[in-house]
């Protein structure tokens, strides 16, 4: 008898009406906003305009969701398009399915078509949004706890994950909580992320390829821990050998970009330090303005003290010029020679 599990909820789509609310694209919205959120943040701090992030995840988002549902279709073909299966279900989009690789791979591209049109460069945007993927990635992955799926091998521990559908190759019973795993993990990543962006100054794309780095790291091993049905390449899960290769082509990212562009970008967003420019130049102006009217009027006041002192010296020789004119008389009188 398990005493101590972790329970999955009895259906994963509730119904207001006629409109179906699904857990599943909940917890993907929600993933996005604080994406969207915190990329923001991070944007606004190195020197970007507010809404920036948000105008190109409107490119991202849809490209990554294009881009995820692709990736599991192609990689799990058999459940959509083999014998006894409906290939209309590839599009069903929230029954869950959705694979991380594609999902970054496209969405990149979406980004890039964003930032281009911004007049930013891509490495930039890419650092500023790492943190918040991880942390949209963690709160995606409650969405695969409300569809029951994405769990691992039996287990008796007390976080065991408690399965009780028996849809499709499910079998009710207590298993390991592989989302649960990821989800934590994506927690670390992000803020592993942050901390090194701050203590190392990482930009022209190395914060993203640290994200990147970090989670191919605990996907390898998370993945080995997984039961759902994978493809096998030489003894590994396909997801494997994908964290495997993409993990060495993040770190050879780091070291090279780190050697060939060192430090990070002064400017961000062009546009943006543009206006600030501008602005800053006229504040300039205005401020020279007001500082040559201070000495002009200063000037204005040592002319009037300069008239007034002419005026004064030119009274003073005339009254001396009397006075010693009065005495040269009184020296020439009568009395003065006798005295």
């Amino acid at each position: 008898m398990d005493l101590a599990y972790i329970p999955s909820p009895s259906h994963g789509v509730v119904h207001l009406g006629p409109v179906p609310l699904r857990g599943y694209a909940f917890c993907i919205i929600i993933g996005v906003f604080v994406a969207v959120w915190l990329g923001n943040k991070r944007w606004i701090a190195r020197g970007g305009t507010a809404g920036t992030v948000a105008d190109i995840a409107v490119w991202a988002v849809p490209f990554g969701l294009i881009g995820g549902r692709l990736y599991h279709v192609i990689t799990d073909y058999e459940l959509y398009f083999t014998h006894g299966k409906d290939w209309v279900n590839a599009f069903k989009i929230w029954e869950g399915g959705l694979g991380i690789w594609g999902a970054i791979a496209l969405g990149a591209l979406g980004a890039w078509i964003g930032a281009r049109r911004r007049g930013i460069a891509l490495p930039a945007y890419a650092d500023a949004i790492a943190p918040g993927i991880a942390f949209a990635q963690a709160i995606g992955r409650w969405g695969n706890w409300f569809n029951q799926e994405l769990y691992g091998n039996p287990t008796k521990l007390p976080w065991g994950l408690k399965i009780t559908s028996s849809a499709g190759d499910r079998v009710p019973g207590v298993y390991q909580p592989t989302f649960l795993y990821e989800s934590l993990w994506c927690v670390g990543v992000a803020l592993l992320v942050m901390w090194a962006d701050r203590r190392f100054k990482l930009g022209h794309g190395r914060a993203f390829a640290l994200y990147v780095a970090a989670y191919c790291t605990g996907r390898f091993w998370i993945e080995h821990m997984r039961s759902d049905y994978a493809h096998h390449i030489l003894g590994l899960r396909l997801n494997d050998w994908t964290a495997i290769i993409v993990f060495l082509a993040a770190v050879a990212y780091i070291v090279l970009s780190a050697k060939l562009r060192p430090g990070r970008e002064a400017v961000v967003e062009p546009n943006a330090a543009g206006a600030a420019e501008t602005a800053g130049g006229a504040d300039g102006t205005a401020e020279g303005d007001e500082a040559g009217a201070a000495p002009s009027a200063e000037t204005s006041g040592s002319a009037e003290s300069s008239e007034s002192s002419g005026s004064s010296g030119a009274g003073a020789p005339v009254e001396d010029a009397e006075a010693a004119a009065g005495t040269a008389r009184e020296e020439s009188s009568p009395a003065a020679q006798q005295g």
